[in-house]
Parts: C-alpha cells; sequence; structure tokens
C-alpha cells in the first residue's frame, strides 16, 4: 500500500445518509461521504457534502474541517453561530453540541479522531 495519499471522489463510491433520526430541526438535508481514509485508532479522512437543511449535532470525536463549497451555520449551545464557507477551516472539539445549518450545498474534507 502507497504511504501517499489523494483524497479524491473519483473511484470512491459515496456513503448516502442524513441526519439521526430525532435530530432533524428542518429540511431535508442528504448527505454523501466519501471516506477516503480509515486508520487504525480510529482516524478518518475525505470528503462530506450536505445538501440544505439545519439538524442538531453532537461531537464525541475532534473533527477538523476544511470547506471546499456552500455556506453553513454552524451554532454552538449558548455561544454565537458561525457562519462558514469556502477557504474557512476549523476544529470541532469533542463535547460539542449544537446546530448545522446548510444554507447552500456544502462540501468539506475533515479528518476525524476517535
Amino acid at each position: 500500500m502507497p504511504k501517499f495519499l489523494t483524497i479524491d471522489v473519483n473511484g470512491i463510491e459515496p456513503e448516502a445518509g442524513a441526519p439521526a433520526q430525532g435530530r432533524l430541526i428542518s429540511g431535508d438535508p442528504k448527505f454523501r461521504t466519501w471516506n477516503a481514509e480509515e486508520a487504525d485508532g480510529g482516524l478518518y479522512a475525505g470528503i462530506w457534502e450536505s445538501t440544505p437543511g439545519k439538524w442538531r449535532i453532537e461531537y464525541d470525536e475532534w473533527e477538523f474541517c476544511h470547506i471546499l463549497s456552500g455556506v453553513s451555520v454552524i451554532a454552538e449551545e449558548g455561544g454565537e453561530a458561525c457562519t462558514v464557507r469556502a477557504g474557512d477551516s476549523f476544529v470541532l472539539r469533542p463535547g460539542f453540541r449544537g446546530s448545522w445549518e446548510v444554507l447552500e450545498t456544502t462540501r468539506k474534507e475533515y479528518v476525524i479522531r476517535l
């Protein structure tokens, strides 16, 4: 297995998804995930995309995100909402609770550590 891996949606069959039952707030968001890397120790990397909608999020894992396209609003319970768009990068830490609202179909690169 090569030690260099490009993350590219071509050649990877996306996994379809949607917000977990009971978390949907509005709309009908649909997810596509291209998981390019899954390493021992609970490390994942790839590309995720969602159509417009809003749902509650709860993170037990650590996640780095880099927005490739679209516009979303992420709001932490008891905190301010943050609008993210192409070029923005951020980290969601374990224990984050709040909402994710996709205003324009959003695609992000991610690295998750469980």
